[in-house]
């Protein structure tokens, strides 16, 4: 067979190290119970240290409506923050924003989900576009994906290296294709995703360190984030063609891969999408109804200046939107299609989703703690304030700045695969640090969406990283992590070459990166 065995290089070593290094490293539960012992210990060290508050030349009021002169460090070990934390766990973690988000999208995406809708759905849409379009629709479906939460990672990258094979082409490249879309692409999206909030929801009080008042829309990057789909296929259908393609040649299977065929969509699966769809126009039109009027109910306050109510409520609402959205669709799908017969497969289906999200709840509890100890003892502003100072010292400013900071995250991002934890661990440093330097928190949270996306082919430590290497057995029984990720590095080069550029010319011509979505921050 002509698979090629990449060389022991440099780079393979250098990421074999970062592998060895990764897995050492303790996991998520433990590392944020390991940061929240760090940050009590920093408190009572650096307690009673103050700065000046950046806000207090521009009269920045807090919470209570008093001026802001200084900011300095609560002792957590003191007796007043003792109490604090006992007497806040539990609602610090019930009120824990992430938490709320993903639990209530993930109960609509559930039936979804294990209806079969979404399996369906992206056959189908990858089945129907011109052969010359193949591999361009499965990196964009791969994007796309990520409505679907993780669907994208069992469900489509199978499937690439399946049609690819169909078409006598070597079934890796599909595979890596759709790799590349559901995985490096993460984030570029047509549609809003879970993310979208779930991130907001970390970017919001962070910047609240510095401005109280601040708020963070859940689209505010969706402009950027849709506009790079189309951008990012082409960059992976170009890498897939010009050097995945022609580097592992003509497939020729040994005797001992067996390969099965891909089931074929069924009429009745074909019917009960279009019922699916139906359904979810007919869903659409009445939320367009309570935004588009004047007065609908998902209007809010009226403007003193324009005299039209604001559309605050309806961006409240997109978590519920989505929820009753997928929601509808499963149901009308799995009725159709026959895969729900009762009420009690429906409670079934919520249940397993319920039963997949244990291991972040305990997760999200124990980031709940740091991200409240880390905000309560005031060590985010102070290493803010002193952070920027130093930036401006050093002359690190406008894109070469965000440039620097995108680095960061892809390379935090080899080595702690959550994009929320990684967000809940730099959100508080570097938000209040950039709006400090000018930017706004939607430009960091872009800037920080880019670089957790790119390196996540990379990585041996994303949690599907092995699916993906048994994906890939199935085809060529000695692929490993070597080989994997020399054909994926490729992707991930590309894709940062795109989407970097990208940011800066973005904010260069000064459009807004989403709802609500302004570049720059003024106190």
């Amino acid at each position: 067979m002509t698979q090629q065995k990449p060389k022991k290089d440099l780079l393979k070593r250098a990421l074999d190290k970062v592998e060895v290094i990764g897995n050492k490293l303790p996991q998520p539960v433990t590392l944020f119970f390991i940061l929240m012992m760090l940050t009590l210990l920093l408190s009572w060290i650096f307690g009673g240290i103050t700065v000046d508050h950046p806000g207090k030349a521009a009269g920045l009021l807090d919470k209570e409506g008093n001026p802001v002169d200084t900011i300095e460090v609560l002792n957590l070990l003191s007796r007043d923050g003792f109490q604090l934390i006992m007497t806040k766990m539990v609602s610090t973690f019930a009120m824990f924003p992430p938490l709320g988000l993903v639990l209530v999208v993930m109960l609509g995406i559930g039936v979804a989900e294990y209806t079969g809708m979404i399996s369906v759905a992206l056959r189908l849409f990858v089945s129907r576009v011109p052969r010359s379009l193949i591999t361009f629709s499965i990196v964009v479906a791969g994007m796309i994906s990520s409505i679907a939460a993780d669907a994208g990672y069992v469900v489509l990258i199978p499937l690439g290296g399946a049609i690819f094979l169909g078409m006598g082409r070597h079934p890796l490249a599909g595979i890596g294709a759709a790799f590349a879309g559901v995985s490096g692409g993460f984030g570029a999206n047509l549609f809003p995703t879970g993310l979208d909030p779930m991130i907001a929801a970390f970017t919001e009080p962070a910047a609240q360190i510095l401005d109280p008042s601040y708020t963070v829309n859940p689209l505010s990057n969706y402009y950027l984030m849709a506009a790079s789909v189309p951008f990012v296929g082409l960059a992976g259908t170009w890498i897939t063609e010009k050097i995945l393609v022609p580097r592992l040649g003509t497939y020729k299977p040994d005797s001992s891969v067996t390969i099965e065929e891909q089931p074929a969509i069924t009429r009745q699966e074909k019917k009960a999408l279009g019922w699916s769809a139906f359904a979810t126009a007919i869903f659409s039109v009445l939320i367009a109804l309570t935004v588009i009027p004047a007065d609908g109910l998902m209007r809010g306050e009226v403007d003193p200046i324009t005299g039209v109510r604001d559309l605050r409520p309806f961006y409240d609402s997109l978590v519920p939107i989505m929820f009753i959205g997928f929601f509808i669709a499963g149901l009308v799908y799995g009725i159709v299609a026959k895969t729900i017969k009762t009420d009690k497969d429906v409670s079934d289906m919520t249940a397993k989703s319920m039963s997949t999200m244990g291991l972040y709840i305990v997760i999200a509890f124990v980031a709940s703690q740091f991200v409240a100890y880390f905000n309560w003892s005031h060590l985010g502003s102070v290493l803010a304030v002193k952070g920027s100072e130093v930036l401006k010292a050093i002359g690190l400013t406008g894109g070469p700045l965000l440039v620097a900071f995108i680095l960061v995250s892809s390379v935090v991002n080899l080595i702690m695969g959550s994009a929320s934890a990684k967000w809940a661990l730099l959100a508080p440093i570097f938000v209040p640090m950039l709006m400090l330097m000018g930017y706004s928190p939607e430009t960091t949270q872009a800037a920080y969406r880019i670089g957790d996306s790119y390196s996540n082919v990379l990585t041996p430590l994303l949690p599907y990283f092995p699916l993906v290497i048994v994906f890939a057995q199935k085809y060529v029984k000695d692929v490993g992590i070597g080989t994997l990720i020399s054909m994926m590095l490729p992707f991930a080069i590309a894709f940062a070459l795109v989407r970097i550029p990208m940011l800066l010319i973005w904010i260069w011509a000064g459009l807004p990166l989403g709802v609500e979505g302004p570049i720059y921050y003024l106190p």
